[in-house]
């Protein structure tokens, strides 16, 4: 991924962390693309410096409960990127994952 240019997808999975859905299976259900799309863009979008990542802390966790999540947020190029992308894409523009929504709850 060159800098300066997002595809459609990509532009789509960052808007998403933008608005705060910050691991892969929120933007796989907020998105509804397919989780080989999502992981490999997240991967180019943290290596392009447009988002960065960490692990999920957990403490006192039960035995048998799910691993940690790698959280995404994006960075200030990610924030100039997607604002490039959105007028490239209109419809980014008219989507319908904006902050007043509320994220799923993880069924873990």
């Amino acid at each position: 991924m060159s800098k300066g240019f997002l595809t459609f997808s990509s532009a789509i999975i960052l808007q998403a962390v933008a608005n705060e859905y910050r691991h892969g299976f929120d933007i796989i259900d907020v998105t509804g693309l397919p989780g080989g799309t999502v992981y490999p863009a997240l991967r180019r979008l943290e290596d392009a410096g447009y988002l960065k990542s960490k692990w999920e802390k957990l403490t006192n966790r039960p035995q048998g409960a799910r691993p940690p999540r790698r959280l995404y947020e994006i960075t200030r190029a990610g924030q100039a990127a997607l604002e490039d992308a959105v007028k490239r894409y209109r419809l980014l523009e008219q989507s319908d994952f904006t902050q007043e929504r509320e994220p799923k709850p993880s069924k873990a």
